[in-house]
């Protein structure tokens, strides 16, 4: 697995303000190319629906777990530290969920995790956004 300092922010940013607008096909293309090449510890920022709702991880820290469909070929493991973070609470099927978090290549199509904030104050902070709620 490639690793490296590569920093990417899968935003729409004003192109009023002077700045780069990042689409949809940009945030799609950008989670893709991650996976095609193995790529991990890239912070992105992006949403997906929810098409599985997995058990909690309970070994080490305890993570909340879900799948994210990104695009029509690609789905993300979502893993929420909720020992750090409140629970996404009423979490369904179908419903989309945004998110800023670090994603990491696995064979299935990647993981994000870092969905929270930093208590150390060493990584950027995340969140994940559902239902009008942010929870970080």
């Amino acid at each position: 697995m490639k690793s490296g300092i590569l920093f990417i922010v899968a935003v729409i940013i004003s192109a009023t303000a002077g700045q780069k607008t990042v689409t949809e096909t940009d945030f799609v293309q950008i989670l893709q190319n991650a996976y095609d090449n193995q790529l991990s510890d890239i912070q992105v920022q992006g949403h997906g629906v929810v098409t599985r709702l997995l058990s909690d991880d309970l070994i080490g820290d305890k993570h909340q777990r879900f799948i994210l469909r990104v695009s029509p070929i690609q789905t993300l493991l979502m893993a929420h530290n909720i020992d750090i973070s409140e629970r996404v609470q009423d979490l369904q099927i179908d419903k989309t969920v945004e998110f800023y978090g670090e994603y990491e290549w696995n064979s299935m199509g990647g993981v994000i995790h870092w969905t929270h904030h930093d208590p150390d104050g060493q990584h950027v902070d995340g969140w994940l956004k559902y239902n009008g709620k942010t929870y970080q």
